[in-house]
């Protein structure tokens, strides 16, 4: 077999870099000096001819080339530990480990409380710190940083293949409003729809949600009362307020359990919101963490 001169540890290299975008961190994670890690991006570039990376206030971003190679390249170096490494047995019984979480509001009210009493049981050495995030692109950030071991949330707006995914949970919207209110007594809609004052659950800060960009397509607009980046307090402001909330249904009915609510379909049509698993790829085959996003995946399908 001929690799035609090519050290293999430049795949190391490059597969350091693309991870953390930034050639400090990369010698770092390899163990190398930072002149080494910048001598082996130099001899990428003239081996591929290809620049690879092109500086920013960022970090270093890849060039289309360097995110063609991502993937295959981490894949052949997953491919040679695996055949070179047997990883160790991994007891969750005997296992004392801290687990790093990242966790969108749904996930937190919805998954965290099974999860928690199922882990318990299945690993009671572990330890479950929880980091909230808003933006769904915050998750990538988090991960980067090694801030957090994997995360649940919506999926982010890109990856460059650094980044792994897979859907958990999946949720469709209904509308909630007071019990005593009107509305209560008959059909949810348009007209009665767009008569109520509306409370948006935005985490990202923004003033428009899917139910308006649904709105917008059929040329009407809701009038908005209060935004809010959390859910928690919604279904107390409807029940108190006569507005109304278009949530997703998992939490509706938890708020139905504690408040006096009306629940309904909306009377636009709306696509489902589907949860992600998010982990990174240098921790795909670390046992423990192989371990926990699996026992994750099975506790998400328990409430599925």
């Amino acid at each position: 077999m001929d690799f035609h001169g090519i050290d293999l540890n430049l795949l190391v290299a490059f597969d350091a870099l693309i991870n953390e975008r930034n050639v400090t961190r990369a010698a770092a994670r390899v163990g190398v000096s930072q002149p080494a890690m910048s001598a082996a991006l130099s001899r990428l570039r003239t081996l591929l001819g290809d620049p690879l990376f092109q500086r920013s206030a960022d970090g270093l971003l890849p060039t289309p080339r360097a995110r063609d190679l991502a993937i295959p390249v981490a894949q052949a170096l997953t491919m040679i530990e695996a055949a070179m490494f047997s990883p160790p047995a991994f007891d969750p019984q005997a296992a004392t480990v801290t687990f790093k979480l990242g966790l969108q509001d749904y996930p937190t009210q919805i998954l965290l409380p099974a999860l928690l009493e199922a882990l318990q049981r299945a690993m009671p050495g572990a330890m479950l710190n929880v980091v909230a995030f808003n933006d769904r692109d915050a998750a990538v950030d988090l991960l980067d940083a090694g801030l957090i071991d994997a995360a649940i949330g919506v999926a982010p707006t890109a990856t460059d293949g650094r980044i792994l995914t897979r859907p958990l949970l999946r949720d469709e919207f209904v509308t909630i409003f007071a019990a005593d209110h009107p509305a209560a007594a008959g059909p949810m809609d348009l007209p009665t729809y767009l008569a109520f004052k509306h409370v948006l659950v935005s985490p990202e800060g923004q003033l428009h949600g899917i139910v308006d960009q649904a709105l917008a397509q059929l040329g009407l607009q809701r009038q908005l009362a209060l935004t809010v980046p959390h859910v928690f307090a919604v279904p107390e402001v409807v029940a108190r307020t006569g507005m109304a909330a278009t949530l997703l249904e998992r939490v509706a009915l938890h708020a139905l359990a504690h408040h006096r609510l009306a629940l309904c379909a909306p009377p636009v049509a709306l696509p489902a919101m589907v949860f992600h698993l998010l982990w990174h790829r240098r921790s795909d085959r670390h046992p423990a963490q192989s371990w926990f996003r699996e026992f994750i995946a099975q506790q998400s399908a328990a409430i599925e």
